[in-house]
């Protein structure tokens, strides 16, 4: 796969730009000198970053633009207004995503549907609307966010899991149709393991007809017992750990370098470290030798 080695002059859109993840590859591609439309669905952090990136580049040309990416009409509309002021996109960082989960006998088909349709539904109608554009210009690349989780299975992830393991074979087959077409377009996917970001806080972005209509760990009202919810961990106690053990964790501008020079290199898997190399190779080893998956062990575990 080859990389686009100059990114002067070109533009780039990064979904969930108005923090983490997205807001630093926003500013390292406008450090390359590329002109950024910086999207989310929350539009006043989209400006935070213009003019973050605006105070480190003063002559960057950059563009906010309100976006819910589980909407196809948000996206093409987004395409459009990126076309509308730079001429045309070149990288695409597919990058929005919220956290969400729960035990499987207890997550809402709400939950089910705001994880799936931000994280996974995101990243097709970013492919299903840029992909074409790309193509036609021969030039171009296409970075998804997946994660980690796309290549482990923990246990009270389920919706988040589907969802980054769908982005991931989602890249895999673009990969394989670029390499079939022998084009110029790349792709990458990006897999990190906890970044100091504010995804424990997607609920606050979280539409109202998709609300959990029980709380998750609430044992009697899922059909447990009251011994169960009375046994069961503290939720806040535990978000509040979760919170302090992020904030510990990798700083989102190292892995916003890691993406621009995958890009420039034709990099296609994107890890962020190897803290989880023994269980993604477990998991490989328990699919080839056939065998039930070995444990993949606690992911607050992990974390503490």
């Amino acid at each position: 796969m080859q990389g686009m080695v100059e990114l002067s002059g070109k533009t780039a859109v990064v979904t969930g730009g108005g923090s983490g993840i997205g807001r630093a590859l926003a500013l390292a591609f406008s450090a390359e000198g590329m002109n950024v439309v910086v999207a989310d669905v929350d539009l006043p952090a989209a400006r935070e970053t213009v003019e973050l990136l605006t105070q480190a580049t003063p002559d960057a040309l950059a563009a906010v633009f309100s976006c819910d990416v589980s909407k196809a009409d948000d996206v093409e509309a987004l395409a459009e207004h990126a076309i509308a002021e730079f001429d045309a996109v070149h990288v695409l960082c597919n990058n929005a995503g919220v956290g969400g989960g729960g035990m499987l006998d207890e997550c809402s088909l709400e939950t089910w549907e705001w994880v799936l349709g931000v994280n996974l539904w995101g990243v097709i109608h970013g492919v299903k609307t840029f992909l074409p554009k790309l193509l036609a210009q021969n030039e171009g690349h296409i970075v998804n966010t997946a994660s980690i989780a796309g290549h482990t299975s923990f246990p009270s992830m389920g919706p988040y899991n589907v969802s980054k393991h769908a982005v991931v074979t989602l890249s895999e087959t673009m990969l394989a149709e670029m390499q079939q077409r022998v084009s110029d377009v790349g792709v990458s996917v990006l897999c990190p393991g906890f970044v100091a970001t504010n995804i424990l806080d997607s609920e606050r972005h979280r539409p109202e007809r998709l609300m959990d209509p029980t709380p998750v760990g609430d044992g009697a009202a899922a059909g447990g017992t009251e011994g169960d919810a009375a046994d069961a961990p503290d939720p806040e106690a535990i978000r509040a750990m979760a919170v302090d053990a992020y904030a510990a964790q990798l700083e989102p501008e190292v892995v916003a370098t890691l993406v621009v020079d995958a890009v420039k290199g034709g990099q296609f898997y994107i890890f962020t470290d190897d803290k989880f190399d023994t269980e993604v190779a477990a998991r490989h080893t328990d699919i080839q030798q056939r065998r039930v998956p070995t444990s993949h062990g606690q992911l607050w575990e992990r974390l503490f």
